[in-house]
């Protein structure tokens, strides 16, 4: 074994798992695989396990390696987006007539897969506000309740659900767990440690962490298998099975060229995220003093109904703000009046980006029970000088 092999502090294996240097050339970064196909020896006989990309590559292992890594998961699946990765995760779990519970501030992108894809599949939801077991608990339908999703924190509204509580009374129910990792990441956050059965992220924020690349993964928790004595693709009860059988037979895993990208990202995670956090918590101090604490949305603030549970499960808060502007007019203005913060959709990229939900991420939930306020601006807030960034706010809202 290798001295490296050895090594368990998080930012090592975010840098070196799946990094072994070339065998061929004893190149530090291993090369990005971009080929369709891969010869074989003879029919059937693969040279390390390759035949098609899209059954698998070089380039995907290194990535789900690390990733499984980071979780502390069984496997790992990469996608096309985030949404092809909750969709797969979701087609290898539920049948027609089955039942999910899902946040009352899920993100808008979640609710309209659910709702008007799998709505017409015969897929049944509800949604609960996760932080609060209690409730979570009175919307899930015993035994036919299949799965129980949360996000932690939430999108838009920061929400903090309570994972171990959570996953105890979806156990209870035979329902498996998966929570939307997205804005915590496992530098942050590790869900299967506290009980969740899957994880799901969209590796376009924080884990590829620059902007210019597009993905999705599901992160499955050892030994999980699905409910009622059900079996996947594969012929086994295992939702690792399962998931891996929805990445090859439809085809959404993603290429190689991203999966790099992505790679490539994650070696900063832990330190990025650092810094997004430290970033975000002076943002939020700034925003209290000039609009108060009831209008000023971070988990970090000691005044967050959710701010034991985060501190409990999380390292840090993050990098995601939002705030209450007072009036849509006002948040429109502020969106549009910063200089350093870009208005755009999307998040957790090293630049900050501003946002108002209720026409931009969440358009897709108005007249819904899980409509946004009209007046809620979020902000993710980069790693630039913070400085910089509590000035461009400030000269905002003064607007």
């Amino acid at each position: 074994m290798r001295e490296r092999d050895k090594m368990s502090g998080f930012a090592t294996r975010a840098i070196h798992e799946g990094q072994e240097p070339d065998p061929s050339t004893g190149a530090v970064i291993p090369p990005l695989y971009l080929s369709s196909t891969y010869a074989q020896e003879r029919v059937g006989e693969m040279r390390a396990g390759y035949d098609y990309a899209r059954a698998g590559h070089p380039t995907r292992t290194a990535f789900e390696s690390v990733l499984t890594a980071l979780e502390g998961g069984e496997a790992t699946y990469s996608f096309a987006s985030g949404l092809a990765a909750e969709d797969a995760l979701l087609r290898a779990v539920l049948r027609p007539g089955d039942h999910i519970v899902i946040p009352s501030d899920a993100y808008g992108g979640t609710y309209r897969l659910l709702s008007r894809i799998y709505g017409e599949w015969g897929i049944e939801l509800t949604a609960a506000n996760s932080s609060n077991p209690d409730e979570v608990a009175s919307a899930i339908r015993p035994g036919q309740t299949k799965l129980v999703w949360v996000e932690t924190p939430s999108n838009p509204l920061l929400g903090i659900a309570d994972i171990a509580a959570i996953a105890a009374i979806s156990k209870d129910a035979g329902a498996l767990l998966v929570v939307d990792n997205t804005f915590a990441t496992p530098a942050l956050q590790r869900p299967l440690e506290f009980g969740a059965d899957a994880v799901v992220h969209s590796t376009t924020k924080y884990i590829g962490g620059h902007s210019d690349v597009i993905g999705g993964a599901v992160v499955i928790g050892r030994g999980v298998e699905l409910t009622d004595g059900r079996n996947g693709g594969t012929g086994t009860p295992s939702v690792a099975d399962a998931v891996k059988f929805q990445q090859f037979a439809a085809g959404a895993g993603q290429g190689p060229l991203d999966l790099y990208l992505t790679h490539r990202g994650i070696k900063t995670l832990d330190v990025r995220m650092a810094r997004h956090s430290e970033n975000a918590a002076v943002v939020a101090d700034a925003l209290v003093e000039w609009l108060g604490a009831d209008r000023v949305l971070y988990p970090g603030l000691a005044g967050h109904p959710g701010h034991e549970i985060a501190a409990r499960q999380m390292s840090s808060f993050g990098g995601m703000v939002s705030f209450l502007a007072g009036s849509p007019e006002r948040a429109r203005r502020i969106v549009e009046s910063t200089k350093v913060f870009t208005l755009a959709e999307s998040l957790g990229g090293v630049e900050s980006l501003i946002e108002y939900p209720y026409a931009m991420t969440h358009a897709s939930v108005v007249g819904s029970q899980l409509e946004v306020p009209h007046d809620l601006v979020r902000v993710s807030v980069g790693i630039e000088t913070v400085a910089d960034l509590v000035a461009d706010l400030e000269q905002a809202i003064a607007k």
